[in-house]
């Protein structure tokens, strides 16, 4: 017992370095593109789509490579779940009553239920090929594509503290390089030992390694999406708080789905297929009906706190 007490704790402890890792990679990465004179809205796109998401990417890659690829499915279908019914609920909760002032009902909204269903037609045979990835891969340069083109009619960057800012080209200091690399290699181990622990976690509790990414890899994953919305929320930026979560559900289901299947076969687990995978498709459609209406209530975010103790009872076996 004592040694499954040690494994989670190298999961906590591990998860928390991969977060806080990529934190600092993106950071820095930001200041590299500036000094460079990137444009800023690439910048803000490549770091709004890219950050918060980073985590799920990596540690996908080393299931892959540890032959533990249902983790990856897990990944995915877990933190879109999170991302709405949790986050989005808590994001809800605490804005009380949401005004959106951003239309995304005309092209945002129907690109992540089109990412959602076309996700649903690839693993619905229980095999997702290379050439399910590949189409992946494309879905997310596309929806790339579209960012870029929406940020360059502001030039603004969407902060990830939650506020918008222009960047300012300042002098490249050494210790900018010092913190890429370092990142880097935290990133590498802080991913290496939250696989590791995860594939340990479930032989001794004799679950399925997917149930544990679905549940907890992506509740800690998704807390960076979590401080997002709640700091947008309060500093009055709705559309930022709601548009993160969307943005990071595409580039959940594209690119840490797509990406890691070129390293190698992802297993596809029936547990995700039969239940997680329909609740997915569910909490996408919720998200579509409530967001465009404009306006999200308190009680709408109870709601849907409440799916997603179903999704957890359900994952679990308890129901």
């Amino acid at each position: 017992m004592s040694i499954l007490f040690l494994w989670i704790f190298v999961f906590i402890v591990s998860l928390a370095f991969l977060i806080k890792g990529s934190d600092y990679f993106i950071d820095s990465a930001e200041k590299i593109g500036v000094f460079f004179r990137i444009p800023s809205f690439i910048i803000g796109v490549s770091i709004v789509a890219f950050g918060t998401s980073l985590p799920e990417l990596i540690s996908s890659i080393f299931a892959v490579i540890k032959n533990s690829s249902e983790i990856v499915v897990g990944n995915v279908i877990g933190s879109n779940i999170t991302n709405i019914f949790l986050i989005f609920g808590i994001t809800a909760i605490i804005g009380k009553t949401i005004t959106l002032t951003y239309d995304i009902a005309f092209v945002d909204l129907p690109l992540l239920v089109g990412s959602a269903f076309l996700f649903g037609f690839m693993i619905g045979d229980e095999f997702f090929s290379l050439y399910d990835a590949l189409f992946s891969i494309a879905g997310i340069i596309i929806y790339i594509f579209y960012a870029v083109s929406n940020s360059r009619d502001s030039h603004k960057i969407i902060g990830k503290k939650g506020t918008k800012r222009e960047l300012v080209t300042k002098k490249l200091a050494a210790k900018t390089w010092l913190i890429l690399l370092m990142s880097v290699v935290v990133i590498y181990f802080s991913a290496k030992y939250t696989v590791d622990s995860i594939i340990r976690i479930a032989e001794m509790l004799k679950i399925g390694k997917e149930v544990i990414a679905a549940s907890a890899v992506a509740l800690g994953t998704s807390l960076p999406e979590l401080v997002v919305s709640i700091v947008a929320i309060r500093k009055g930026e709705s559309s930022i708080a709601v548009g993160n979560i969307l943005g990071s559900n595409i580039f959940n289901t594209f690119a840490v789905m797509g990406i890691p299947a070129l390293f190698g076969t992802i297993n596809l687990p029936e547990t995700m297929i039969d239940r997680g995978l329909p609740i997915m498709i569910v909490a996408t459609v919720l998200f579509f009906l409530i967001t465009q209406q404009k306006r999200i209530t308190q009680w709408e975010g109870w709601f849907l706190l409440i799916f997603y103790l179903y999704f957890l009872g359900k994952i679990f076996n308890f129901m």
